[in-house]
C-alpha cells in the first residue's frame, strides 16, 4: 500500500512522457504514484492524432517547439514552463479517478479559486478550462494524467495549433484562446511552485503520508527505452500519410478522419486518426475495414458489427455519404 511522490528536473518531453510510460509498467496493484512534470515549449499529441493535421510543423521546429505523442487519447495540447502537468499511476486496487480528480479540484480551491469538472474530460473555472484528463490501462494498472494552466503563455496556442473550427464552434466559442484560461486570471501572481505545493499537501491528506523519489531514485537503465521511444521519428510522426479519400467528421465524442487507400475496389489500408479518448478506437475500426469492398453499405455494416459505439456511429456516418 505505498504511495510516492515523485517530481521531474527534467523540462524535456521526450524524458518526462517516457518516464510516466514507465511508472505505468512498473507500479504494483497496491501502490500509487503522483508523478509531476513541467514541460519546455511543447505539442503534446493524442495518442492517434494526425500530426500532419494538428500541427504547423513548419512553425514548431523554426521556434524548436518539441513534438511529442503521449499514450493516451484526447486532443493536442501546447505546454510550457507555465503548466504543470501530473500524473496518477495506481494499481487497479488503488486507483480511483473520482477521488484523484477531487484531490486536484481539492488543491485548486484550497487557493481561494472555485473549479468544477466539466464536459469529458475538463477540469475549469467560471466555464474556461484550465485542465485537460486523459485515461490510460495496462494489464492491472490504470494512468489518469493531465495539465494545469497556471501562469502559461496562452497566445502560443494558436501559433501551433491548427483547431478544427467545427470544435469551436461545438463549444460555442471562436477560439482556443477564448476557452481556455490560467489559474493566475483568478489569483493575480501565482505560479506554478505554489499550485505544486498545495497538490502535495493534497495528496498527503487524502492518501495518507508519501515516499517521496528522488532522482537517482529510478533506474534510468530500465526507462531509457521508454525515452527512446518517445523521442524517436517513427513513434512522434510516422511517415507522411498516403492515400486516395479522405472521410472525416466531428462526433460529440471526438473528431474521425480516415484516409483511405484503395486497390481493386478493396481497402488496401486505412489510417484512422481521432482525439477521442478510447485509445482502441482507431484500431477497431482500422481492423474491421481493412480488406473491404469500398463503398457506402460494406464499409458501414463492416462497422456498424463493432461492439464499439463509436465506430458504429463512424458506420453510420458513411453509410450517410453515399461513397
Amino acid at each position: 500500500m505505498k504511495n510516492y511522490l515523485y517530481i521531474s528536473a527534467s523540462g524535456d518531453g521526450w524524458t518526462n512522457l517516457g518516464t510516466d510510460e514507465w511508472f505505468l509498467e512498473h507500479i504494483a496493484p497496491d501502490e500509487m504514484a503522483l508523478y509531476f512534470y513541467i514541460n519546455d515549449n511543447a505539442v503534446i499529441l493524442g495518442r492517434n492524432q494526425n500530426p500532419w493535421a494538428e500541427c504547423d510543423l513548419a512553425a514548431m521546429e523554426r521556434d524548436h517547439v518539441q513534438l511529442v505523442r503521449r499514450i493516451t487519447g484526447g486532443g493536442a495540447v501546447y505546454h510550457d514552463r507555465g503548466n504543470l502537468n501530473f500524473s496518477f499511476i495506481a494499481g487497479s486496487e488503488r486507483y480511483d479517478q473520482d477521488r484523484q480528480l477531487r484531490l486536484i479540484l481539492g488543491a485548486v480551491r484550497a487557493l481561494g479559486i472555485p473549479c468544477e469538472a466539466t464536459g469529458r474530460n475538463d477540469l475549469a473555472v467560471e466555464g474556461r478550462k484550465f485542465s485537460g484528463n486523459a485515461f490510460c490501462k495496462r494489464s492491472k494498472v490504470k494512468q489518469h494524467h493531465g495539465t494545469l494552466l497556471v501562469a502559461s503563455d496562452l497566445d502560443q496556442l494558436q501559433k501551433y495549433l491548427r483547431v478544427d473550427p467545427r470544435k469551436l464552434r461545438s463549444k460555442g466559442t471562436k477560439s482556443v484562446r477564448a476557452r481556455v484560461c490560467n489559474l493566475s486570471d483568478f489569483l493575480p501572481g501565482l505560479r506554478v511552485e505554489a499550485l505544486l505545493e498545495a497538490l502535495k499537501s493534497a495528496f498527503a491528506r487524502e492518501y495518507g503520508g508519501y515516499e517521496t523519489l528522488k532522482t537517482e531514485d529510478l533506474p534510468w537503465a530500465d526507462v531509457r527505452p521508454y525515452i527512446e521511444k518517445h523521442a524517436s521519428w517513427d513513434w512522434r510522426l510516422g511517415e507522411t500519410p498516403q492515400f486516395d479519400l479522405e472521410v472525416e467528421n466531428r462526433f460529440p465524442w471526438g473528431n474521425a478522419q480516415l484516409l483511405f487507400t484503395l486497390r481493386h475496389t478493396r481497402v488496401e489500408d486505412v489510417r484512422v486518426y481521432t482525439d477521442a479518448l478510447d485509445t482502441e478506437l482507431s484500431d477497431e475500426i482500422r481492423a474491421r475495414l481493412l480488406g473491404c469492398r469500398f463503398g457506402s453499405e460494406p464499409l458501414a455494416q463492416a462497422l456498424e458489427a463493432s461492439d464499439k459505439a463509436q465506430a458504429r456511429e463512424v458506420g453510420a456516418f458513411i453509410r450517410a455519404q453515399g461513397l
